[in-house]
């Protein structure tokens, strides 16, 4: 088990990991999520050995790794841009830590790690032949050779397209359950974050906001930082007999009676109820329309439609009564802003 306690990361006066407590069990995958500046990259970094932390505590296993050199670890890293050779086959660029270790096997395990990652027969081609696909495939291939009894991946998948990320993150993850990995997996993406791992850490300003598997957090999200970040919708509401007085009118409410501050799940709208929505924008995805509209003062909610919608037309929708999440007491406003990812 890899244990974090009150880890604490500080460039001069600036803290950028604060206090984390976080336990990761053997063979599990855990996510660090959050926007840019929120202190992921910086943890997996302190806890390769990159980073030196201020305070705190980083133990494998029972083993104290502060102060233990990066090489002397037993992790692997991957980071965003691969950190290929150019000037080597496929098989020198998998077998490059191996070497550096004195392994005895080299020539077997760069086959076999090949193999894991659908590269067979492809060890002696030049790196500069490979597509962005096969050139990440390497780069993992590489990560495996050695054995790690820890991976760390720094979002591994931004730099490719939409669908080759999805297939490969397929890919990666059936390796991890197949070989029973240990996983530290940074991705500023929610659907990613989701797919991957067992449990996602949301990180916030260098703080662990919120820890938990992946449907327990869509469900049951921490706090409204959290929520926003998912691509919740966040209002007052007061809530009584199965009905919510909100920006957008009364709505269907699963909540318990009394006031809230309620997020709206992405997923709770849908066409074809009683609700009057007007269209003020739309875009076309993965065989779909999807349009944003208006409903009372609230803000700007989306929905899945069938057929293109036209900009200033009425649509009919529904609102999934359970659909709702409670974040705590209302504060009194309604905020449209959305956090930058």
């Amino acid at each position: 088990m890899l244990q974090l306690r009150d880890l604490t990361v500080r460039y001069g006066s600036f803290t950028a990991v604060d206090r984390i407590d976080l336990d990761i069990p053997t063979g599990s995958v855990v996510a660090l999520l959050g926007p840019s500046g929120s202190g992921k990259s910086t943890l997996l970094r302190a806890i390769a050995g990159l980073e030196r932390p201020a305070t705190g505590s980083i133990t494998w296993k029972g083993d104290d790794m502060v102060g233990v050199p990066v090489h002397r670890r037993p992790f692997g890293m991957m980071f965003q841009d691969y950190a290929l050779f150019p000037h080597l086959s496929v098989a020198r660029n998998v077998s490059f830590g191996l070497e550096a270790t004195g392994a005895d096997d080299v020539a077997r395990r760069v086959e076999d790690s090949l193999a894991l990652v659908g590269l067979t027969g492809l060890g002696e081609r030049p790196i500069t032949a490979l597509s962005g696909g096969e050139q990440q495939r390497v780069a993992f291939a590489r990560t495996l050779a050695t054995r790690p009894e820890l991976i760390m991946l720094d979002e591994p998948l931004g730099a490719l397209d939409r669908e080759l990320r999805e297939r490969l993150l397929r890919e990666m993850s059936d390796v991890f359950r197949r070989l029973g990995q240990t996983v530290v997996y940074v991705t500023h993406d929610q659907e990613e974050a989701f797919a991957v791992a067992d449990t996602v850490v949301v990180l916030e300003r260098g703080r662990a906001v919120q820890a938990a598997a992946p449907d327990e957090m869509w469900e049951a999200p921490a706090s409204e930082f959290v929520a926003r970040f998912l691509g919740f919708t966040v209002v007052d509401v007061t809530v009584g007999e199965g009905r919510a007085s909100s920006p957008w009118g009364t709505l269907p409410c699963s909540l318990p009676s009394g006031h809230h501050r309620a997020a709206l799940l992405p997923d709770a709208v849908s066409p074809g109820g009683d609700v009057d929505a007007v269209v003020t924008a739309r875009s076309f995805a993965a065989g779909r329309w999807r349009a944003t509209v208006l409903v009372g003062e609230g803000p700007l909610l989306d929905v899945t439609v069938q057929q293109r919608p036209e900009i200033g037309s009425t649509l009919r929708i529904a609102v999934d009564p359970d659909g709702w999440a409670s974040l705590g007491e209302p504060r009194g406003d309604y905020p449209t802003e959305e956090i930058e990812t």
